[in-house]
């Protein structure tokens, strides 16, 4: 069922006309964005090229794994090591790392829209820092608490500070928009140096690390399941991809076609503090997928919300499948984080984002 009229949906398609690059203009001219390459061609080529990672992903590993193995095991409908070792392990792993891709990817393009700032992430904002934070608190007063505890514990500490972010930056003008993501930084080096000082006076720097650095080694089946939950975030925020697209759009517009500024704020805001607080709960945390992946996508479809989440979420996935796949391989039989082959490979688009040529106007 539509979230708007038909009446609605006509001031819809006249409003979105300016297109919300003009996020980053701040002076009131519009800017006019048209997409290039066709919506479904991005999708299919990205659902192609994340459905070969799947694979290449499922192959690699220290243990000795064959597909004539699994093929074998089929065949006889017996269980053997080649097809345990799928189920317990290469499945287990591969289904994490395409749900938290898409997690943060999607995180990234929400508290985008939210902020109307192009250089924002969740852990530019103070969310996945302050899941950290409220995991490692509720893990050195509870320790026998339950999973589910810990991670409404961190949903809640991101909710709380992305809350007081955004009340710092609450005066500062829209024009601005290269000081958000500077003092996003710093209000996250803030509570990431209370966090570390916690675990350094509790003796507990090396538990705090396993959540700063984002690594699926781990990853084993009955280990990874709450990551379903990001992906019934991700499913919601496309429903209320149009809402999220007017409010970015501006107060103005938002207030003209009936949609309460504040109401989709909050949710937008408590979506992406619980993708990332899950996250954090689960892998750890992982950086620049929020803020590479939807600048990236916005350059090639355009910044229509409904349009681009699908396209936003396979290249999330395909991105954290295929640093996971360098971290295995560049050190083999060792494997290096998928946080710091991301951290690497997205300071470098992210230059290039900042430093190629703007997209037609």
């Amino acid at each position: 069922m539509s979230l708007f009229s038909h009446r609605t949906h006509a001031r819809l398609k006249s409003s979105t006309a300016p297109s919300a690059s003009s996020w980053q203009s701040g002076t009131g001219n519009v800017l006019h964005r048209r997409t290039v390459i066709p919506p479904w061609f991005i999708n299919t080529a990205s659902l192609i090229l994340m459905g070969l990672l799947v694979l290449l992903s499922l192959s690699i590993g220290v243990a000795d794994f064959s597909w004539s193995g699994i093929l074998q095991s089929l065949l006889t409908q017996s269980a053997n090591s080649d097809s345990s070792l799928l189920l317990v392990s290469r499945i287990p792993r591969t289904i994490a790392i395409i749900l938290t891709g898409i997690a943060m990817a999607v995180a990234g393009m929400i508290i985008q829209v939210v902020l109307k700032n192009r250089f924002v992430e969740p852990s530019m904002v103070g969310a996945t820092q302050s899941a950290a934070l409220g995991l490692l608190v509720v893990s050195l007063l509870f320790p026998a608490s339950a999973l589910i505890v810990k991670m409404g514990v961190a949903t809640i500490a991101a909710v709380f500070g992305m809350m007081l972010f955004m009340l710092l930056i609450h005066r500062i003008p829209p024009t601005d928009f290269l000081m958000i993501p500077l003092i996003g930084i710093v209000f996250g080096g803030i509570i990431e140096a209370v966090t570390t000082f916690i675990a350094y006076q509790t003796e507990s720097l090396q538990m705090l690390s396993v959540w700063q650095f984002g690594d699926f080694s781990g990853v084993l089946a009955g280990r990874y399941e709450l990551l379903w939950l990001t992906g019934g975030l991700c499913v919601l925020a496309y429903i209320i991809a149009d809402k999220l697209t007017i409010v970015g759009l501006g107060d103005n517009i938002a207030l003209n076609l009936g949609i309460s500024k504040r109401q989709v704020t909050w949710i937008g805001v408590g979506m992406v503090a619980m993708m990332s607080a899950v996250v954090v709960v689960t892998v750890g945390m992982i950086p620049f997928i929020g803020l590479v992946v939807p600048n990236i996508v916005s350059r090639l479809m355009g910044d229509k919300l409904r349009r681009s989440l699908p396209a936003v979420a396979l290249l999330g996935a395909s991105a954290v499948l295929l640093c996971d796949i360098i971290g295995r391989s560049i050190r083999y039989p060792f494997e290096v984080p998928v946080a710091t082959i991301f951290g690497v490979v997205g300071t470098v688009l992210f230059l290039w984002l900042l430093l190629r040529a703007p997209a037609e106007q």
